[in-house]
């Protein structure tokens, strides 16, 4: 059997059969560990699915100092909890939707507009990679300016306004589209 050590390194360089391996002996484990946190099945197969195909896409980057195992259970630990806090943001701009929505005119043509807007808003929010959409909508709905987001997220300024632009950018793409 293999050190973890000797595991990163044979998949750092390129080793699919290691790599193949590490996900079989892995994979059930940590879908289970991600089931417990999320609830859903077929959730927790995407989560833990998602970390091994970046694994394998940054493979050359691999710096684990810890244990393998304790890494990838780690990773799929901050992976649930991401898409927890991504789904609190979703759920909160629908409500806040639906407050605005009582508040809006009684118009039937505004009413739909109104919907179908909310709709599209909905639908991008969805499309954006989730620390994208979770960026925008601290900036739009919650009001946090770049450097407190960036704060409250660890990370850069820098990263914050990459986000904010490419979130803006589909909006404006879709909203052109209409």
């Amino acid at each position: 059997m293999a050190s973890d050590i000797e595991i990163i390194r044979r998949i750092r360089e390129g080793d699919v059969k290691q790599f193949e391996s590490l996900f079989r002996s892995s994979y059930v484990s940590l879908v289970r560990y991600a089931k417990t946190i999320i609830k859903d099945h077929d959730t927790a197969e995407e989560i833990v699915q998602d970390l091994f195909f970046r694994l394998w896409q940054d493979k050359e980057k691999i710096n684990i100092v810890s244990s393998l195992n304790g890494y990838l259970f780690r990773a799929v630990y901050n992976r649930c909890l991401h898409l927890i806090g991504h789904r609190k943001i979703v759920e909160r701009h629908a409500q806040e939707a639906s407050n605005v929505q009582e508040r809006a005119p009684d118009d039937p043509l505004d009413i739909l507009s109104y919907r179908d807007l909310q709709n599209k808003i909905a639908r991008i929010l969805e499309r954006l990679p989730e620390r994208c959409g979770r960026i925008f909508c601290m900036s739009r709905f919650e009001g946090l300016k770049y450097n407190e987001i960036a704060e409250k997220l660890s990370v850069s300024v820098k990263t914050v306004e990459a986000n904010m632009g490419r979130a803006l950018k589909e909006f404006r793409k879709a909203l052109e589209e209409r």
